[in-house]
């Protein structure tokens, strides 16, 4: 054969076009009986999982599973990109045989962590499931009433609007005449500015409905109506710098209140940069610093020792390091590179071929890096600020450009710099080495008046465009994964605010549609129609679930899939109505979730696996993202899958914030929101992965809890100290040292805070020194320094009598019995609020708060609440949030709604 068997197609087995009422009938009949309609889904489960039920395969020769991925692959072995519009290409499937979809293998799994009442603000965790499960139908009963009423609204607002074309329209500004009727391509009309519940208007036009009676407000900034009067050279500066803030201020544009901005295609009409920052080139490592490879030194050239010392650089970096995939990865990169550069030689000039990973040793180019770091870290406040300063002064031209004439701040204007690739969850790619970006890469985007700016020397840009519907500055395609990276404004740029604006405008429009999408998906679940039903299913999933549509992918694609690309291997069905879904998500990462659907989507799915499919089948044969979403746009323009997951976020959020009352501190404000957010997650099933360094932080929260319980002890020592009867009195274990506390420990401990002070002191005379020095006084000599740090070998000498004695002497000012019990007392509180907190990160390492108040719950709620119960926004919104969500913060009040 002049083909291989991989280069034919193999033929994909395709789910029949009619679903007949005998076949449909016919597995009514051997459907499990349910007791009614089941409530919408929820998923409460937050923990990790080791290993799950999968569907059982019909035969294999070890009685294991295969590769879940077409052609055999394996998760790692794939690639990962995640576009939502790329082409679908068919791929080939394996050969194993599935004729039943219900067995799960008898596998030992890890159960994920049930969610706690008391994190979501209940009181007890009995039937806390079926609780969810009514409030999620409650929030949707709310949701379809919501949405009559706002279409009915309009429709009374756009008979009034036509009566008004008919009967006074000569009397009509041009522009009413234009917003009430019909445009010339068939689309709807534009909803009447002056609509009885403006709350569900884009605020653009709630803006320009009440721009004439809105109250003027004052100039007056509140930093400068607080701050008294001072005198001399600062006050003046002062002043000059609220000046110009109160001139910022006046000029300050409210883009979200200019109903002209977005609505077209042209994004700038002039615009200026600077361009990009190169990382520095690679410098050669130290003569004296080389890898060992068979235990003998080793000199290559500056490229392929560049990418050795990516990897040497990163061995305290374990979970990457000794990952086998991130090995085999970096050593075909680092070989290629030796093969081009002629490999190494030894110290007498002989050729030295790198063959084996085993035999190559990076320590002594880790050391050098680290001793550097260490040097680095070592480094007076004030060198520090003198490196920063000469940084950000070599950067000051590229933080900003002009975009129509507007300053505007850039977000990331620095080339990435080479290295080994890491990836997010179980990346094939992972190790791979990102080679340095040329000028010769880059694409320059700007306008056609403006000057193009300069390369660096004895180079040019790859291209010059002055593309005016492009929100980016510049852009490259990276080497790992064939990827484009774009130079694009700061989060708190106006273009950047738009964008976010519109995507929770395009969801509040989506509420005044729900119930009809709901209504029709659940009638399309018993459809004839293979393409209806699986259409419907999938919706369901998505609106219910929470799952992403997924992506049409190629061949030379990871296998992350979505909703509308699962394969016959990523869902188990469980008898009466658990479905089980295992696959690799978005970045690589595993998504796992067992739900309890609605019985006819139960009955669907066993449909949609019915024999001959076979693992590498797809689920969803009759339909791809394209089709969804050009089917959900015929409800609403731009509708796509995505937009479920903010709607169904925001309007769960603004639900619960009328129904909440939150009373008492700050804290307890805080914690009343804290579990609407919480809920918001579980209600959505909003999920994140186990971050890499989870583990790390718990052991750290660890070491805080066990290092009070040691002081704790030490206490109780210097109370025996004061009054040795307490030991006949409290029992002698009160006085024991807890057992989980070993000698090992207690000696590192001391170790750490022997430093900690040593640092402390340090920082301290160092920042005295700058006192001094700014003031014009001679700075303190290194011998005050000396002196000071005898205190540090003192703490250091008492406690290596204290682990040689085992005795604890009275420490503080008047020692009593009485005051040791109150810190005592103190040190309990403290340890329990610690338990708390590193119980709560435990047990919500999965649970994503942070994604659904960021990305999916509308800001502008967080905002009602801030100002509602009057916590400061800073309490929910970081500094850089505050920025990116200016125009939330700016434009809603308390009585603003979803």
């Amino acid at each position: 054969m002049s083909d291989s068997e991989d280069d034919k197609p193999l033929i994909k087995v395709k789910s029949k076009a009619i679903i007949s009422k005998a076949d449909d009938a016919a597995l009514d009949k051997r459907m499990p009986r349910t007791n009614g309609a089941v409530k919408p889904g929820i998923s409460i489960a937050n923990g990790p999982v080791d290993a799950m039920d999968v569907d059982k395969p019909n035969s294999t020769s070890n009685g294991k599973r295969k590769a879940s991925l077409p052609n055999g692959r394996s998760y790692k072995d794939a690639s990962d990109e995640d576009e939502d519009d790329l082409p679908l290409k068919k791929r080939k499937t394996n050969t194993v045989a599935d004729d039943s979809d219900d067995e799960p293998l008898v596998r030992k799994i890890s159960k994920p962590i049930p969610i706690r009442a008391d994190q979501i603000g209940e009181k007890s965790d009995k039937g806390l499931v079926q609780k969810l499960q009514k409030q999620k139908a409650d929030i949707e009963k709310k949701a379809a009433k919501e949405a009559q009423a706002i279409r009915k609204d309009d429709s009374s607002s756009r008979r009034k609007s036509k009566k008004v074309d008919s009967d006074d329209e000569d009397d009509i500004p041009l522009a009413k005449i234009s917003s009430a009727r019909p445009s010339l391509n068939g689309a709807k009309r534009v909803k009447k500015e002056e609509s009885d519940d403006d709350d569900d208007m884009p605020l653009s036009k709630k803006a320009a409905a009440t721009k004439k009676t809105a109250p003027k407000k004052t100039t007056t900034s509140k930093k400068e109506a607080s701050t008294p009067a001072k005198k001399g050279k600062a006050a003046v500066k002062k002043k000059a710098e609220e000046e110009e803030e109160e001139e910022g201020e006046e000029e300050e544009y409210r883009w979200w209140e200019d109903p002209s901005k977005g609505d077209g295609t042209i994004k700038w009409t002039t615009l200026e940069h600077n361009g990009v920052v190169f990382p520095p080139e690679y410098e050669p490592l130290p003569k004296n610093v080389q890898m060992l490879y068979d235990g003998q030194p080793v000199s290559m050239h500056p490229d392929a020792e560049e990418i050795a010392y990516a990897f040497g650089s990163m061995l305290n970096s374990e979970h990457n390091v000794q990952n086998p995939t991130f090995q085999k990865n970096f050593f075909d990169d680092f070989k290629a590179i030796l093969d081009k550069t002629g490999h190494a030689k030894d110290k007498n000039g002989n050729k030295v071929k790198i063959t084996k990973f085993e035999k190559c040793d990076f320590k002594p180019i880790f050391n050098h890096v680290d001793a550097e770091r260490t040097a680095k870290k070592a480094l007076t406040t004030a060198q520090k600020k003198e490196i920063k300063a000469k940084k950000d002064e070599a950067e000051a031209p590229y933080l900003y450009c002009m975009w129509d004439g507007r300053k505007q701040k850039v977000g990331n204007f620095r080339v990435e710099p080479p290295g080994l690739f890491r990836g997010r969850g179980e990346h094939p790619k992972t190790g791979r080495f990102k080679k340095r970006v040329s000028p010769e890469q880059i694409t320059i985007n700007i306008g056609k008046e403006a000057t193009v700016p300069r390369p660096p020397e004895g180079h040019k840009w790859k291209e010059v465009k002055h593309d005016q519907e492009g929100t980016w500055l510049a852009m490259w395609q990276e080497n790992i994964n064939g990827a484009y990276k774009y130079v694009m404004l700061a989060a708190n740029s106006d273009v950047k605010g738009q964008s976010d604006y519109k995507k929770f405008e395009k969801a509040r429009e989506l509420k005044k549609h729900i119930d009809k999408i709901r209504k029709d998906y659940k009638k399309e679940l018993k459809s004839e129609s293979m393409a209806e039903r699986q259409r419907a299913t999938a919706v369901y999933l998505i609106d219910q679930f929470a799952l992403r549509a997924g992506n049409e992918k190629g061949e030379d694609e990871a296998d992350t899939v979505g909703c509308c690309s699962l394969k016959f291997e990523h869902i188990t069905l469980s008898p009466p109505n658990k479905v089980i879904f295992d696959f690799l998500g978005k970045d690589s990462i595993r998504f796992y979730d067992e739900v309890e659907v609605d019985i006819q989507v139960f009955k669907n799915l066993k449909i949609f696996k019915r024999s001959p499919k076979k693992e590498g089948d797809e689920i969803f044969d009759r339909l791809t993202t394209s089709s969804l979403n050009k089917h959900l746009s015929n409800y609403m323009t731009g509708l796509t899958a995505k937009v479920f997951r903010t709607y169904n976020a925001s309007f769960t959020m603004a639900t619960l914030l009328k129904e909440m009352t939150a009373k008492g501190t700050i804290p307890e404000k805080v914690k009343a929101y804290n579990d609407a957010n919480r809920r918001v997650a579980i209600l959505c099933n909003h999920k994140r992965t186990v971050g890499a360094g989870h583990v790390a932080q718990m052991e750290k929260m660890e070491d805080r809890i066990n290092a009070l319980r040691y002081q704790q002890w030490r206490i109780k020592q210097m109370m025996l100290a004061e009054e040795p009867k307490l030991k006949k009195k409290k029992g002698a274990e009160y006085f024991a040292l807890p057992e989980d506390i070993t000698k090992e420990w207690i000696a590192s401990h001391h170790t750490s805070l022997v430093e900690a002070e040593k640092v402390k002191i340090t920082k301290k005379f160092e920042k005295e020194n700058e006192k001094l020095e700014s003031e014009g006084s001679k700075p303190m000599k290194d011998k005050e320094l000396k002196d000071r740090l005898v205190a540090v070998t003192e703490l250091d000498a008492k406690f290596k009598a204290e682990r040689k004695s085992g005795k604890v002497l009275p420490e503080g000012r008047s020692p009593t019995v009485e005051k040791y019990e109150k810190d005592l007392e103190k040190l309990d509180t403290r340890i329990a609020t610690l338990q708390l907190q590193s119980e709560d990160r435990e047990n919500n390492k999965e649970v994503a708060l942070g994604t659904s108040k960021i990305n999916y719950i509308d800001p502008r709620l967080t905002v009602v609440f801030s100002k509602k119960y009057d916590v400061p926004i800073e309490r929910f919104f970081s500094k850089t949030l505050r920025e990116k969500f200016e125009w939330a913060i700016k434009s809603a009040d308390e009585n603003w709604d979803f």
